[in-house]
């Protein structure tokens, strides 16, 4: 199902309320490595861009609506001869960029909004910008039905990814094998590129969470295996967390831990319904599995009280999800007039928000054992109550579990677009 970029573009301008204002948006420009070469960095145009145009290789694109007429209009870079003999470029449609200057001097003394990448020689209104810029991103948050159907496609992806990697997750494999393995069937599977960079942890590594695949870290019998990854379709990406075990046997401990988790994702998962404010289902998330690490004997307390107290961040610190799509948090955020909540608990939460029917969000919680959260003075002494902090040290070597699965709102029950990938038990 194609993208019907016109249309996007109108439905954009009503919902940016503008009446006499410019609007730019700025594809950006490549970046040379850092060598001596004609090489570049693979450019990736600013994503307000490419969401207005659908133009991925446009360097130095610009795409200007006049509010005053409600017209758009997209300034493309002319294609060289160099540039289709070396790299087959082909010219895209649109006005080509020399026009561009004439174009904005005919609507001198208008403020201007600038989005996307920074064009040269333009001064923008930066508070009108801001403005802008939040009206955008509230109003791209529902998918539409081409952005959907990219995401399937890229879910289907991940899920080759995941089966591939199955075989591997065994004692004595490095995380870096594993990468490949995974990696490589996202490609079989049809997918253009990975969404984000893979993280493969095993043991310890399994708590750190934006953490990079190595060769010289391999499973032992019995680590935790913590694989988040996904594949990217034109653009569109998926967000999948798994937790497994090398060589499947989880001992008891380890098993009571990925139950609390899966119990918390479970609930988490059918919560994301029209109307539901996210946080929400951060907090509840939360209490289920503080109450699972009281009933496991490592919290000591009533988890409702536990996670007032911001105790629950000593072993799950970040937040419960973030929307995803056009980029791994895409239009993540704030609802319309509300400000950022301070509470240092919600430092880490991407967004706050109700959910509507068309956000497609991750619900991911995890509970970890992160040796330097744990052996923190000031947290020892500020939770010394409520935590059995000789049962924790224990187990300071475990890692962490975490669940995440991608989930569009609807009208009615939520669809899990990544349920065709297997939980380890």
């Amino acid at each position: 199902m194609s993208i019907d970029y016109t249309a996007r573009r109108e439905r954009m301008g009503r919902a940016l309320n503008l009446t006499n204002e410019i609007l730019l948006v700025g594809a950006g420009h490549p970046l040379p490595k850092p060598e001596v070469s004609e090489q570049h960095l693979p450019f990736i145009a600013q994503q307000e861009y490419f969401y207005l145009t659908g133009h991925a290789d446009a360097p130095g694109g610009i795409v200007a609506y006049d509010a005053q007429t409600r017209e758009w209009t997209s300034f493309v870079p002319e294609v060289t001869e160099m540039e289709r003999v070396w790299d087959g470029a082909e010219q895209l449609p649109g006005e080509l960029l020399g026009r561009f200057p004439a174009w904005l001097a005919a609507r001198r003394g208008r403020r201007i909004a600038a989005l996307g990448a920074q064009i040269d020689g333009v001064t923008a209104d930066e508070s009108l910008g801001t403005r802008v810029r939040e009206a955008l991103k509230h109003a791209r948050r529902a998918k539409e039905p081409g952005e959907i159907a990219l995401m399937k496609r890229a879910a289907i992806a991940t899920a080759e990814g995941y089966a591939a990697v199955q075989p591997f997750l065994v004692p004595g494999v490095s995380e870096r094998r594993m990468q490949i393995e995974l990696e490589a069937g996202f490609f079989r599977g049809g997918g253009t590129a990975t969404g984000y960079g893979t993280i493969v942890g095993v043991g310890a590594q399994a708590a750190v969470f934006h953490g990079s695949p190595s060769t010289e870290r391999v499973a032992r019998e019995g680590d935790f295996i913590l694989i988040d990854a996904g594949a990217e379709v034109d653009r569109y990406v998926i967000d999948v967390t798994r937790t497994y075990v090398a060589g499947g046997q989880p001992n008891a401990f380890q098993r009571d831990l990925y139950a609390a988790v899966k119990n918390a994702h479970a609930r988490g998962c059918a919560k994301c319904v029209n109307g539901t404010e996210w946080k929400d289902i951060h907090f509840g998330a939360a209490i289920d599995m503080v109450g699972s690490l009281v009933d496991m004997g490592v919290m000591k307390g009533n988890a409702t009280s536990l996670v007032e107290q911001e105790a629950h961040m000593l072993f799950f610190p970040h937040g419960v999800g973030h929307m995803v799509g056009l980029g791994v948090r895409d239009a993540s955020g704030l609802e319309p007039g509300r400000d950022k909540d301070p509470r240092p608990c919600l430092r880490s939460l991407r967004m706050d928000l109700i959910l509507r029917p068309g956000y497609t969000v991750t619900i991911e919680p995890g509970l970890y054992f992160i040796p330097a959260l744990l052996n923190d003075p000031a947290r020892r002494e500020k939770y010394r109550d409520c935590v059995n902090w000789e049962l924790a040290e224990q187990h300071q070597h475990l890692g962490g579990v975490r669940l995440e699965d991608n989930l569009l709102v609807t009208d009615g029950a939520p669809v899990n677009l990544t349920a065709a990938i297997p939980q380890a038990f």
